[in-house]
């Protein structure tokens, strides 16, 4: 008995993800996707497995990491287990620079919740 595999098309993908269709074209045209998107005549068909590897490189993408890392994480990747302590040492590579970045955040907030400090005192004077 063949088990039957639920798909999405691509603008249920988008709207499950939060991202456009145009977005989802992107990476594939990037080469971004783990495996080759299933296509029912010529309209992409989504699957579980693809929707899980597009919600990890959204959240690769949300901090900022460029197109060119991502792609060679995907390159590691598709290469197989032999590439894990390659893509560990990219992810790692990446969290420092996320790190870096959050610190400069915290410290521009401080900066901004500061000026509302001074301004507040000064409307309630």
């Amino acid at each position: 008995m063949q088990q039957t595999i639920e798909t999405r098309s691509i603008s249920e993908a988008a709207h499950e993800l939060g991202l456009t269709a145009h977005t989802l074209r992107y990476y594939e045209r990037e080469g971004l996707m783990l495996a080759p998107v299933d296509r029912v005549s010529s309209d992409r068909r989504y699957t579980d497995a693809d929707i899980a590897w597009l919600g990890f490189l959204r959240k690769l993408r949300s901090t900022a990491m460029p197109i060119a890392t991502v792609r060679r994480y995907v390159e590691l990747a598709r290469a197989g287990e032999h590439t894990s302590a390659e893509r560990l040492e990219l992810l790692r590579e990446h969290r420092e620079t996320v790190l870096a970045r959050l610190a400069e955040l915290d410290d521009a907030l401080g900066a901004i919740d500061l000026k509302i400090t001074i301004y507040s005192e000064r409307l309630n004077a």
